[in-house]
């Protein structure tokens, strides 16, 4: 384990996937949700195999015990992908970055339901905190929502929540198909299904991006790829409890970079929500970082009997 090449890994991904979901916003005028999600998978397929070769891993990646598994998680991660997308594009982007933050507390609500791992109510309380957050957030777009101008802000306000939500089941289903598959299988047949569904939408969604918007479109790909490769590789070397916090440096990011690129300007409810679903994801995060490790020291202190 190496901690701090962890961080750096998680850190780095970080800054390129917000340089990916800049990318596809400043792309996506005119465009169909559908081409940009073939875009963004198509050109990282390359990436991907290259880094599978790489790892000596590709036959590995080839290789498939699940189908129905790896079809339903396509089928979840590329429709909270083309709903995420479709936000960024409305939404401005720390506020489409900040309900996609409601993802990793869904997850534990979903992991209750359908896993039947027990909560406790320290993380239900964090969890419902985080889910106020999200209403804060909300709240303003639902307002309007039968206002003409503002109509289709509000559409994407609902398109993020779904986007997190789906994005959420997805992670319940990886956790299932690490059961039986390697996450080299899981990441490459992701990226096919991907690529696969979101072409479907082409003949009858198609618009030919101009120069501009294929050279954004081709960069996403590449960015998006190269920083799923760093994301999985900061949970090879470091503890997930240690890593995930580091996420959130996404936020500070995103409000940089919808200033300057985008004329945005965060509005006080936005980073008021924002920060409480910041403050209970990283509680989460934290409370299990401590348990983990009363475990393993209870572990390394029993008794040969037990």
């Amino acid at each position: 384990m190496n901690p701090s090449l962890g961080i750096a890994y998680k850190v780095v991904s970080v800054c390129l996937f917000v340089a990916m979901a800049s990318c596809i916003k400043a792309a996506s005028d005119g465009l169909p949700t559908g081409e940009l999600v073939f875009f963004r998978s198509v050109v990282a397929m390359p990436v991907i195999v290259v880094w599978l070769l790489w790892q000596g891993k590709l036959a590995t990646g080839l290789r498939v015990k699940s189908v129905f598994g790896h079809v339903l998680r396509g089928v979840m991660g590329t429709s909270a992908m083309g709903l995420i997308f479709y936000a960024i594009g409305v939404l401005p982007l720390p506020e489409a970055t900040a309900i996609g933050y409601a993802a990793p507390l869904l997850v534990v609500v979903f992991a209750a339901l359908f896993l039947g791992e027990k909560v406790g109510v320290f993380r239900m309380t964090t969890v419902a905190i985080g889910m106020v957050g999200v209403l804060i957030i909300l709240a303003p777009r639902m307002t309007v929502f039968g206002d003409g101008e503002h109509h289709e802000l509000a559409v994407a306000a609902i398109a993020a929540v779904v986007g997190a939500s789906l994005a959420a089941l997805a992670q319940i289903q990886i956790r299932n198909l690490t059961r039986t598959e390697e996450t080299a299988a899981i990441a490459f047949w992701f990226a096919m299904t991907a690529t696969g569904l979101s072409a479907l939408t082409l003949p009858f969604f198609w618009v030919m991006p101009s120069a501009e918007q294929f050279a954004l479109l081709f960069a996403a790909g590449v960015l998006g790829g190269v920083a799923q490769i760093l994301l999985t590789s900061a949970f090879k070397v470091a503890d997930a409890s240690l890593v995930a916090p580091f996420e959130y440096t996404s936020m500070i990011l995103t409000i940089i970079v919808g200033y300057v690129w985008f004329d945005e300007i965060p509005t006080v409810l936005m980073l008021i929500g924002a920060s409480l679903i910041i403050a209970a994801g990283i509680a989460i995060v934290l409370r299990e970082r401590h348990l983990g490790l009363q475990r393993g020291a209870a572990r390394r202190h029993r008794t040969p009997h037990g």
